[in-house]
C-alpha cells in the first residue's frame, strides 16, 4: 500500500470516469486539483457532498482548480447515481467521477483503511498543486461529510503561500493579514511587502495579504 506524504508527486493513473477515460496528470494540465473519494454510490452523505461540489464549481474555477471524485462502484452505477444527485440536490454534476471497481486508484492513494472498512474508501481529500505535488491531505470517516468552505479557504492559503513568502494564521480567510516568513529579515520587509507591516515580536511580523490590489 502506498504512503503519500506532503510534497510527494501525486501518483499518476489512467481511469474510466463519467466524462470518459482520463490520464490523471494530463487531465490536470496546468491546473490545481482535488481528488476526493466516496465510500459508495447511492449513500446519503455522498449524495449531498457531490451536489455541494457541483454548486461550488464557479469557486473552484476562479482558483484554477479541477475536481474529480472517486467511488469503488462502477460506471453505470455512477451514471444512475448522478440522476439522483441532480434531482435531490437541485444541481447538475459538472465534474468527473472515477469508477474504481478494481480499487487500483484507491490502493494507489491509500484510500481504504481496513480497520474502518475493508472494502469501502474513507473520505480522502488530496489537494494537488499545478506542479503535480501533493499540497494537502485530509481524511474523514465515512460518517462525517466534508466542509467545502474549509477546502476553499485552504486552497486560498496554499496558493498564496506557494507564490509569496508568507504563512496564514489560524482561522485566516482570504483578504485578511498574513504572517511574514521568519526567513525574511525585518529590515527587508518594506521592500518585499510595501503595503506595510507590524512587528509583534521579532519572529512574529504581519502584513496585509500581498496578492490583493
Amino acid at each position: 500500500m502506498a504512503t503519500i506524504r506532503l510534497g510527494d508527486k501525486a501518483p499518476n493513473f489512467n481511469a474510466k470516469t463519467t466524462e470518459g477515460e482520463i490520464n490523471f496528470h494530463e487531465w490536470l494540465g496546468n491546473s490545481w486539483g482535488i481528488l476526493f473519494s466516496h465510500p459508495a454510490d447511492y449513500t446519503p452523505v455522498c449524495t449531498t457532498e457531490l451536489g455541494t461540489v457541483a454548486k461550488y464549481k464557479d469557486e473552484f474555477d476562479k482558483r484554477n482548480v479541477k475536481v474529480v471524485a472517486l467511488s469503488v462502484d462502477g460506471l453505470e452505477s455512477h451514471k444512475g447515481w448522478i440522476g439522483d444527485i441532480n434531482e435531490t440536490q437541485g444541481t447538475t454534476v459538472n465534474f468527473p467521477i472515477i469508477a474504481d471497481e478494481d480499487k487500483k486508484v484507491s490502493e494507489l492513494y491509500d484510500m481504504i483503511h481496513p480497520n474502518a472498512d475493508s472494502n469501502l474508501t474513507v473520505r480522502s481529500v488530496f489537494v494537488i498543486g499545478d506542479d503535480k505535488k501533493v499540497k494537502l491531505i485530509i481524511t474523514y470517516p465515512a460518517s462525517t461529510g466534508r466542509n467545502f468552505d474549509e477546502l476553499l479557504r485552504v486552497i486560498d492559503s496554499l496558493q498564496l503561500t506557494a507564490y509569496h513568502k508568507v504563512a496564514t494564521p489560524p482561522n485566516w480567510n482570504n483578504g485578511e493579514d498574513v504572517v511574514v516568513s521568519p526567513a525574511i529579515a525585518t529590515e527587508d520587509i518594506p521592500s518585499m511587502f510595501p503595503k506595510g507591516h507590524k512587528v509583534i515580536k521579532p519572529y512574529l511580523r504581519t502584513t496585509p495579504q500581498p496578492n490583493l490590489d
